[in-house]
């Protein structure tokens, strides 16, 4: 078990948990009303991507369950990597509760690498739900690798991985493969996850990352026919910060055990805080739902609470499946610290991934 910044995901769950307990009643009692209104849900990347999916299939919940069922609508703003379309929110969003803004992964990296493009900051928004996913790593059945324990076979054994690019999700398993010593070779130029895939397919690649639903629906065939063995998943952060097991593949070790299978110890040092920050941010706590800067607070606990109350309606829960798999949503008391851990990098990590990627993969930042 692997604690990420415990001291202070604790303290902030402790003081988000009272605030949550108190503040929904006030905000009833302030009489927030949406009725009649039109609550417009900015998204930064192009419809049909897993951020548009994602926020279309929460839209109509958050409309039943925000006071007075205003329409709920997403708005796609794609364009510089997810970028312009939040530099775009926080410049003229107004904070009376219709503006609402969803990210991902890749519109957190820039942030946590400080791209100069950027114009918002994390700090000053104010989260309302956020959603983990996850994804599992595996290697061809050829290269006689059961499981991680047998990871330290490969040392000395050049693998392929077929990437999207350097700070895209991948900067995940690029820093994973560098913690745990494997040496990898970077083909970049993939245009999706998908192509990766179908690079591991053709021998190309030898190894390779896909995210939960794309491993259960893809590769799982791949397994089930001898020709995949999944090493380990990303893991999953519980309230408390701590890393555990994807429950979506609960029989296969999360990152840090897998290390441990391979080495006999913890992983340490600032190459593993920096791949601990970037696996928060790119899935543990990946797609974050937020008010813009000065919402009053009564109107950000009333969307807390109406997120919270739309995870649990029954006809989310039935059809959540396709979308949000098994991962549990941080809602209410456990928005905060989970958005802290996805949206902060300690600085000293922050230079060193900035240093590993100018000097590793000429990414000038």
């Amino acid at each position: 078990m692997t604690t990420i910044d415990r001291r202070q995901f604790i303290v902030g769950a402790a003081a988000a948990g009272a605030a949550t307990t108190l503040l929904p009643a006030a905000a009833r009692a302030q009489g927030v009303d949406f009725s009649g209104r039109t609550v417009e849900w900015t998204i930064p990347f192009a419809e049909g991507g897993g951020s548009d999916v994602w926020a279309r299939f929460f839209a109509p919940f958050l409309s039943r369950h925000l006071p007075g069922n205003p329409n709920v609508i997403v708005r796609n703003v794609p364009g510089g990597g997810s970028i312009t379309g939040t530099n775009e929110f926080v410049a003229r969003a107004r904070p009376d509760g219709l503006a609402l803004l969803g990210t991902s992964g890749s519109t957190q990296f820039p942030f946590l690498l400080g791209d100069p493009r950027v114009r918002y900051d994390y700090a000053r928004l104010q989260p309302v739900l956020v959603s983990p996913t996850g994804g599992v790593v595996y290697l061809p059945a050829r290269f006689g690798v059961e499981d991680a324990s047998q990871l330290g076979q490969l040392q000395g054994t050049e693998l392929v991985y077929a990437s999207q690019g350097a700070t895209s999700l991948d900067l995940v398993p690029m820093l994973a493969f560098l913690v745990m010593g494997l040496d990898v070779r970077y083909v970049f130029g993939m245009r999706g996850r998908g192509e990766g895939r179908l690079a591991f397919e053709r021998g190309e690649a030898t190894v390779d990352y896909q995210t939960s639903s794309a491993y259960l629906t893809q590769v799982m065939p791949l397994v089930e026919a001898g020709e995949a063995v999944p090493m380990f998943s990303w893991g999953v952060l519980d309230a408390q910060g701590n890393v555990q097991r994807d429950p979506t593949f609960p029989d296969l070790p999360h990152f840090v055990e897998a290390y441990e299978m391979m080495h006999g110890s913890r992983p340490s040092g600032v190459e593993f805080d920096a791949y601990m920050a970037f696996f928060g941010s790119g899935f543990a706590a990946q797609k974050p739902a937020m008010l813009p800067e000065g919402t009053p607070e009564n109107i950000v606990q009333t969307y807390r609470q109406a997120f919270a109350d739309a995870v649990a309606d029954p006809e989310l829960q039935a059809a959540k499946e396709d979308v949000l798999g098994d991962y549990e949503q941080a809602v209410l008391d456990d928005v905060e610290p989970l958005y802290r851990v996805a949206t902060s990098i300690d600085p000293d990590a922050r230079e060193w991934v900035r240093t590993f990627l100018r000097e590793t993969h000429q990414v000038e930042l």
